[in-house]
């Protein structure tokens, strides 16, 4: 079995993972484990933007309000202090680098999106900003001659002696061989989980890998019940979701109902631009009534040049279905998006593990709260990668002898029992873990899923088996914290609870072997 050493291990190729990977090179060799292509990423699919407060009319305060607000009194307020503050440094530093985001007359094109007070989200190509800004942190990682990529590696277990992380165990598809990598730190970049829902905007490698081999190796997690569903996903009946940017919303796009009314109006003083919890809650409900399966995004009134040009990506997507973004009624009903909880951690990225990081979609930082402020996730994944790689380099861990694993192996015969729990799993999560909960459906959940893992040993090692294990796994925390969320806030709604507890403005911590924890927000 080949074994690597790196001063830093990376996992996940996204913006966080490439941002911590720039900067971790500054102390020395990092190695960038990916389970596909270095531009297949959640980063890399975003549309909206990046929101920084660097317009003369805003301020990092005003940004910092606005988040808290739509965070539902969850965020820790020192968290969100350090995103808007350092992350307002992060944009500027990356301007300075040469990130080439939109202009018009020399200044800086900043668009509207929802629960924003002010236009402050800076977009690159229309609504490619995901794809320019990794492509542009990709490019510049590259030229750093002690980072060396692994595509198409999967991280299956991290390794630790006494609490301490001294590696972890990869997988190489291309080799069939597995790969040790020994270091000092590992750091959590592998995005979000949306994709174990039925419906979800998400590439097909947002699984929650990280989330699974954080809670294994005894991290703690956070916050996991409160999933954001993004209100504007096109619907064609037999096809994936496909995000349509909150942005077009923001350039004054309209919600219809099937009756042809903007119910949004009646619901928030902000209308289409209220927090997306709202959003796609009102949708949501709209759903319901009509018995139909979606509602409608009405672009018609907008000016037809200005839009193609603002979303030519969009545009071209949509013409792909059929559809003429500025002339037809765009059929669209909410898709699990983005997890807004995730691997706790405190304001360096830290684990309660030694030498465990986490940052981006991964981490639960405590900026995010109940509900993600839009274009908030690209700049969590500069901040907070900069800072994990920072603090991974001072991380001084004892000179263990590093004990190695069973080998793990992929059995073909397996990928289609997969496949099967994959899908019975994942209509499980839509239909019991979607936007409107009760307790009979996520008890009924939490059972399936408690059932599902203990069905396959925590020693296995064959690849496919260690994956419907590890689905299950992350299903049944997911369904055991919106359990014990009796209330209804953010992007946690309980239709038995259907108000906000105060007694509930906590996070909600889960750890292997271990009772779950409240823990105060820090406000």
């Amino acid at each position: 079995m080949q074994v690597l050493e790196f001063d830093t291990v990376i996992i996940g190729s996204g913006l966080a993972g490439l941002s911590a990977a720039y900067k971790a090179a500054n102390f020395g060799t990092v190695a960038i484990v990916t389970k596909s292509q270095l531009d297949t990423s959640n980063s890399y699919y975003a549309q909206g933007g990046i929101a920084a407060a660097i317009a003369q009319d805003d301020s990092p305060l005003q940004h910092l309000r606005d988040t808290m607000v739509s965070g539902r009194g969850i965020c820790d307020r020192d968290a969100v202090e350090i995103l808007v503050n350092e992350g307002k440094e992060r944009v500027l530093e990356l301007i300075d680098e040469g990130m080439a985001f939109d202009k018009e007359n020399d200044d800086f094109v900043l668009g509207l999106e929802g629960g924003h007070s002010k236009r402050r989200i800076l977009h690159a190509g229309g609504d490619a900003t995901g794809k320019e800004l990794t492509c542009f942190k990709l490019g510049l990682v590259k030229e750093k001659a002690n980072v060396q990529a692994f595509e198409y590696v999967a991280a299956i277990r991290l390794l630790q002696n006494d609490q301490c992380i001294q590696g972890v165990q990869t997988y190489d598809f291309k080799t069939k061989e597995n790969i040790i990598f020994k270091s000092k730190a590992v750091i959590l970049a592998t995005g979000g989980l949306s994709r174990i829902f039925e419906r979800s905007t998400n590439p097909h490698t947002a699984t929650g890998d990280g989330i699974a081999l954080a809670y294994a190796a005894g991290a703690q997690i956070a916050d996991l019940e409160f999933i954001q569903f993004h209100p504007s996903a096109l619907y064609v009946p037999g096809k994936d979701a496909y995000l349509i940017s909150e942005a077009v919303r923001g350039e004054g796009a309209w919600l219809l109902n099937h009756e042809g009314e903007r119910f949004m109006k009646d619901i928030h003083p902000l209308a289409e631009l209220a927090p997306r919890d709202v959003v796609a809650y009102s949708i949501f409900r709209q759903i319901q009534k009509s018995g139909k399966k979606h509602i409608f995004l009405s672009l018609k009134h907008l000016d037809k040049d200005k839009i193609r040009k603002r979303f030519s990506n969009i545009d071209k997507h949509l013409k792909e279905y059929g559809f003429n973004m500025t002339e037809d009624l765009l059929p669209i009903s909410p898709a699990a998006h983005y997890m807004v909880g995730g691997v706790h951690t405190n304001l360096d990225a830290e684990t309660n593990i030694s030498g465990l990081f986490a940052c981006g979609e991964v981490a639960s930082t405590g900026v995010m709260g109940a509900n993600r402020l839009a274009s908030n996730s690209l700049l969590e994944c500069l901040v907070f990668g900069k800072r994990a790689s920072e603090k991974a380099a001072k991380q001084n861990t004892p000179d263990f002898e590093l004990s190695i694993p069973e080998p793990v192996y992929v059995d073909s015969e397996n990928e289609q029992l997969f496949l099967q729990y994959q899908n019975e799993m994942a209509l499980m999560m839509a239909e019991n873990l979607g936007i409107v909960r009760n307790k009979p459906s996520l008890q009924k959940a939490l059972d399936r899923f408690t059932e599902i893992e203990a069905s396959f040993e925590p020693e296995v090692n064959e690849y496919n088996l260690i994956k419907i294990r590890n689905t299950a796994t992350i299903c049944k925390l997911i369904a055991q914290a919106a359990l014990i969320r009796e209330e209804s806030r953010g992007g946690h709604i309980r239709e038995d609870f259907q108000k906000e507890n105060p007694d509930f403005k906590v996070h909600i911590l889960q750890q292997k072997g271990k009772n779950y924890q409240l823990e105060t927000v820090r406000e």
